[in-house]
């Protein structure tokens, strides 16, 4: 595609006392991608996604986005930047509204101090107002309008999942790392989750990058694959030059014919 790569991971070692998470990994991911990263339990997926994001820094290697080193900056500099993610484990407010959550995911993009923010008058009148439009336009395109005011802990999973992505996007990312979006989903809830990735792609120009263990929605809907394996990359390529490789099918997905 040429020009920078929007996210570059180069180099990147991550240890946890004598436990080494990750061993010199590097991948890039352009603008406007959906990549995916697989591999066994314990591969180093979501500490890769944790660095990243910033809830861990490496050891050694640097992260850009857009060229520039973040790898030593916060995850909330990171977020001010364009950078949201998902959790495998939800983390939601259970006990607050989906309204409420998506509400909070604007917290980036406050603008007024606490005392002009604090008065429901002028300026911080305007902006809740402007911050209440981007949420609900975030509802319709994910079709929860119909629980938009129930507690997020009575919902089922799948619709908690779909919560956790539509305060993601409340940031307006650029980049978005999701992880394990599918996990715990039946076939028509992944089948939904799926089409809402492939939509905030297209229609929203947002960049994902996604940890996945089902091989089929891996294919669909990747345009790049990372493989892991004990930390060190051992596969990296479109979807169907990973499936053929045999390091990837040793490792992880089994004879090519079994995928």
């Amino acid at each position: 595609m040429g020009g920078v790569p929007q996210l570059e991971v180069m180099d990147v070692t991550l240890r946890f006392g004598g436990v080494t998470a990750l061993q010199s990994v590097s991948f890039a991911v352009e603008s406007g991608a959906i990549d995916a990263i697989i591999g066994p339990n314990g591969a180093g997926k979501t500490s890769m996604l944790n660095a990243i994001s910033g809830v861990v820094r490496p050891q050694q290697g640097r992260i850009l986005l857009d060229g520039e080193d973040v790898t030593r900056l916060s995850p909330h500099a990171r977020t001010r930047l364009g950078l949201a993610r998902t959790f495998q484990n939800i983390a939601l407010f259970k006990g607050m509204t989906v309204l409420d959550n998506l509400l909070i995911g604007r917290h980036t993009h406050q603008r007024c101090g606490l005392w002009r923010g604090g008065i429901y008058y002028g300026p911080g009148r305007d902006e809740e107002v402007a911050h209440r439009l981007v949420v609900e336009e975030i509802i319709d395109f994910l079709e929860i309008q119909h629980i938009r005011k129930q507690v997020v802990g009575t919902l089922a999973y799948g619709l908690q999942k779909r919560v956790e992505l539509a305060r993601a996007l409340a940031l307006e990312p650029r980049i978005l790392l999701l992880d394990e979006p599918m996990a715990g989903m039946n076939a028509e809830e992944k089948e939904d989750m799926a089409r809402f990735i492939i939509d905030a792609n297209e229609d929203r120009g947002t960049t994902v990058v996604m940890i996945e263990h089902d091989m089929g929605v891996v294919m669909d809907i990747s345009r790049r694959v990372v493989v892991l394996d004990f930390g060190c990359k051992i596969g990296d390529g479109t979807p169907q030059e990973v499936k053929r490789d045999p390091h990837v099918q040793q490792a992880y997905l089994g004879q090519e014919d079994a995928v």
